[in-house]
């Protein structure tokens, strides 16, 4: 089956045509799946439907352009890139592959989501590690005295750091070249979780001194869940040790299928790629849809994604804290990223969930993570048509007693 070619504009959103909410700002959760990831699924299904296992060699071949499309999109190399159902899996790879050593330092971050925390307590836990913790707030109230906590774990040694890109409340975007050289100068490497960065924050695994990271699809990247990536440099993927290894995970996995007898072996060296966590089959049809969705992203540009949508949240912010509400969101232009977490005005009993369910009842759709309201547009959101619907159904519910 063939389509007409569809091509994304900022602030349009035609090709989300059965989008029911007249504002959705809840991308930090969920991206709905625009026409063209929806097609290629589609087109994918397609092909399997008319030549089953014979449709197999294809996404072989969609799989590999879809690790270079993300990899430009870090500026990694195909290599450093592996394709891993979510940022669960990412994550909890490296936490139990690392060559991590009894008594090593781990660094983590309190009001984290708990993805980028609990592979690493269970690393702690099997391994001997001890984990040390800084409130990742400090980085918006205090980042002088955020830095100075984290040089302070640093002087007592540190094999690793995990920090997200962006805190998924708040939206505060974290210093990552800041950390990464700190780390760095005592050997340590950096990991990050950027679910909420990947596809709406300009992320540079060189320039932001990135060793290891790990991302979902289904949120800024605008694919469906069930597909992400997981990123190892180049030198981190050779010492990573195969503890969640799957068939795979070794190099020349597929010999036996394709080439003729006598390849059969349970001896094969396991790869020393980024590809080595790649274990056993996984979702085709979220491979499709996250091709389709990097491609609109690399049309649009990520850094003409961010300053679209932080001009719609400038004025955005400016009608909440009119109505009483507390803007989480940094001070900086480097500290934000696509996300507005505010809290109710003080002396409201109406708490976010409250908010939330209000809100979406009247057409806008948010969604208020650990007590906060959050708001969260993307590409396809037009501040000019939204904005007086958001204003209004603020202001409607406000008026509900």
């Amino acid at each position: 089956m063939t389509f007409a070619p569809l091509a994304p504009r900022l602030g349009d959103r035609s090709l989300f045509p059965d989008l029911e909410a007249r504002a959705y700002l809840a991308h930090a959760a969920i991206s709905p799946p625009s026409l063209v990831a929806r097609r290629a699924v589609i087109g994918l299904l397609g092909d399997y439907a008319r030549r089953g296992a014979g449709a197999f060699g294809a996404t072989i071949d969609q799989r590999d352009r879809l690790r270079a499309k993300l990899g430009a999109l870090l500026n990694a190399q195909p290599g450093e890139v592996a394709l891993v159902p979510n940022t669960s899996l990412g994550v909890t790879h490296v936490a139990m592959g690392f060559p991590f050593e009894k008594g090593d330092r781990v660094l983590c971050f309190l009001t984290e989501f708990p993805a980028n925390v609990t592979p690493w307590q269970r690393a702690a836990e099997l391994y001997g590690l001890e984990l040390s913790w800084i409130d990742a707030d400090l980085a918006r109230t205090d980042p002088t005295r955020f830095l100075e906590e984290v040089d302070a774990v640093c002087a007592r040694g540190l094999r690793l750091a995990a920090v997200s890109a962006v805190q998924f409340q708040s939206g505060l975007r974290m210093p990552l070249r800041a950390i990464s050289d700190r780390v760095r100068a005592v050997g340590g490497v950096l990991f990050v979780d950027a679910i909420q960065a990947c596809g709406s924050v300009p992320i540079d695994v060189e320039a932001d001194g990135i060793d290891a990271l790990a991302s979902g699809g289904h949120k800024w990247l605008m694919g469906l869940e069930g597909a992400g990536m997981l990123y190892l440099r180049g030198e981190l993927s050779k010492s990573m040790r195969p503890h969640l290894a799957g068939w795979i995970s070794h190099q020349d996995a597929f010999s036996f299928l394709f080439q003729g007898p006598e390849l059969l072996r349970y001896d094969r060296p396991f790869r020393t790629d980024a590809g080595l966590v790649e274990g056993g089959a996984f979702s085709a049809v979220g491979c499709a849809a996250l091709e389709a969705s990097v491609d609109m992203l690399g049309s649009l540009g990520v850094g003409n994604i961010h300053r679209h949508v932080n001009g719609y949240l400038d004025a955005l912010e400016r009608e909440l804290v009119d109505r009483g509400f507390h803007s989480l969101r940094g001070a900086g232009v480097e500290q934000r990223s696509c996300i507005l977490g505010v809290r109710p005005p003080a002396g409201d009993a109406r708490d976010a969930p409250w908010w939330s369910r209000a809100l979406a009842a009247r057409g806008v759709v948010t969604s208020c993570p650990d007590g906060l309201l959050r708001f969260a547009p993307h590409w396809p959101n037009d501040l000019d048509r939204e904005l007086p619907l958001v204003i209004e159904a603020l202001d409607d519910a406000g008026a509900e007693r």
